[in-house]
């Protein structure tokens, strides 16, 4: 008997050994195990009792499976309609729940309701993402990266679709398409192609800023944590009394900027291609709540019409120096999703979606973004997408005068559903009113490609150290060895005008054999 009582004290201790030495995403199942201890019943998706989920309906032992199996029915058909299309790009991420809180008053800028009073704490949800690359695809790959924040505030979502850097390819949407088809996969051969990549570079230098932070150190972050995100665009503040000013969103990792050199990243790749997600995971569920601090630049609308470039070019920044940054928040995340699909494949996020107080600017990738946005929405989750609990304004729903479409659920019930009507419907609020605005100009399609696309690549450049300089060589040479000579000389050429220097190195390893190429 004290045998038997030891083996099992010793079995115990060697399961509550292995459960508790895991990493905390290692044990979701355990997890879930003891704080669900019933286990519940099978029941098909109408919500039958289901008495077997192993075996079909057959005629006989070895006979075919019968019509009229209706679990096995029920269960194929919601398992062959189980995903939705994947994000075009931003496929590949991960995703988490947590808390803005207000650490600075800028209500003399912004009459949103999120920054009312300080330390005032509003819901969020973040996603974080590779823009290139398939769901499924390791996460230490270099690449762009999405930096998307959703606030549920008292006067709605609020969407902020960023990114990893303040700047963009193209500073005009309708290249979009087109930027994204050159750095995904050939149409033919199902591979990343060097040519196309470099390619569209040379043709629209406007990229040359981009390109240069993509093959920089800051191209594989060390995880989601370490990384800083940026809202791109330029958007309009507008405060109680409707003075209107411009600003730039920046979020700074409190964690500290970190990267991965392409060997780490070639390593990790090797043995966890879920790094990233799993490192967010893990620190949240053990504690460790990741948290941004949110900064605001501000600019007049004065100094916009005078300014010396285009201040709603996402190729550029505002110099900080003139521009400082204003700390406004801290972002926290100390929640993970309970569910992958529902939390974070089905969130949807658009910069259209913005709250009384923020507003567009004339930005052109902006402007192109507010209607791509939603209706790649619409399309990917579907029509109601903003009904689901993630995407919900409010826990009630909305109330308006939009009904129907597939997978309605909250259709307002008996409420009028038209405007004006003389039944109590819902009636126009003056709060949600935008600020007026000057329209101008010949409509015309403008020719920008000659605008400066140099001088801050060039001043970004000179800001690196000597080692840093290096590695952006030798991380574009890696991409540009196996593209074709005339496009290695048009980069080149390209890059000449951002620094000679530069250029030349690229120049020469172009003609080394030590340089192995990049993913």
């Amino acid at each position: 008997m004290m045998k038997q009582l030891s083996r099992i004290f010793h079995f115990l201790l060697l399961l509550f050994a292995g459960v508790f030495s895991r990493e905390p995403v290692a044990n979701q199942l355990q997890n879930y195990s003891e704080t669900h201890p019933g286990g519940g019943r099978i029941q098909t998706s109408y919500g039958t009792p289901v008495a077997d989920l192993t075996r079909s309906l057959t005629a006989g032992p070895r006979g075919p499976v019968l019509l009229q199996d209706v679990v096995f029915l029920d269960s194929m058909l919601s398992f062959a309609r189980e995903r939705i299309p994947p994000r075009i790009v931003h496929a590949r991420g991960s995703g988490a729940f947590g808390y803005f809180e207000v650490t600075k008053d800028i209500t003399r800028y912004c009459k949103a309701k999120i920054f009312s009073s300080v330390g005032k704490k509003t819901k969020m949800a973040a996603r974080f993402s590779l823009q290139t690359w398939q769901r499924g695809s390791p996460e230490t790959l270099r690449d762009l990266h999405g930096f998307a924040v959703k606030f549920y505030t008292e006067d709605g979502i609020w969407d902020i679709a960023g990114a990893d850097s303040p700047i963009f390819f193209v500073r005009d949407a309708m290249l979009i398409p087109s930027m994204i088809h050159a750095y995904m996969r050939n149409p033919v051969t199902n591979i990343k192609d060097k040519d196309m990549i470099w390619d569209f570079f040379t043709k629209v230098p406007e990229s040359v800023y981009r390109a240069m932070t993509l093959f920089s150190d800051i191209g594989i972050p060390d995880g989601y944590r370490h990384m800083n995100g940026y809202g791109l665009h330029t958007f309009k503040m507008v405060n109680e009394s409707g003075n209107v000013v411009y600003v730039k969103f920046h979020f700074k990792t409190d964690q500290g900027l970190k990267n991965l050199m392409p060997e780490e990243a070639a390593k990790i790749t090797a043995t966890d291609q879920d790094y990233f997600t799993r490192d967010l995971y893990n620190a949240i569920a053990n504690g460790d709540y990741p948290s941004w601090t949110m900064y605001i630049q501000v600019m007049s609308l004065e100094e916009a019409n005078n300014f010396r470039w285009n201040p709603f070019d996402v190729t550029k920044i505002w110099p900080e120096d003139e521009y400082p940054l204003m700390e406004v928040g801290k972002l926290v995340l100390d929640r993970n999703p309970s569910n992958y699909f529902a939390d974070v494949e089905q969130i949807a996020f658009a910069p259209a979606h913005m709250v009384p107080g923020i507003e567009p600017s004339p930005d052109k990738v902006l402007q192109g973004r507010l209607f791509a946005y939603l209706e790649s929405q619409r399309y990917r989750v579907g029509t109601n997408y903003l009904q689901l609990p993630v995407n919900c304004p409010f826990a009630h729903g909305v109330t308006n005068y939009e009904r129907d479409g597939p997978m309605a659920y909250y259709n307002q019930g008996d409420a009028p559903n038209y405007y004006p009507n003389s039944f109590n419907g819902p009636t126009p609020d003056p709060w949600g009113a935008y600020s007026t605005f000057n329209v101008s100009g010949e409509a015309k399609r403008y020719d920008d490609s000659d605008d400066d696309n140099y001088s801050q690549p060039a001043m970004y450049w000179n800001s690196l150290s000597a080692e840093q300089q290096d590695r952006m060589v030798e991380n574009i040479l890696s991409s540009l060895k196996p593209a074709l000579p005339s496009i290695q000389d048009r980069t080149v050429e390209m890059f000449m005008n951002v620094n000679v220097t530069m250029a030349q190195k690229l120049k020469h390893g172009l003609t080394s054999p030590k340089v192995q190429n990049e993913q």
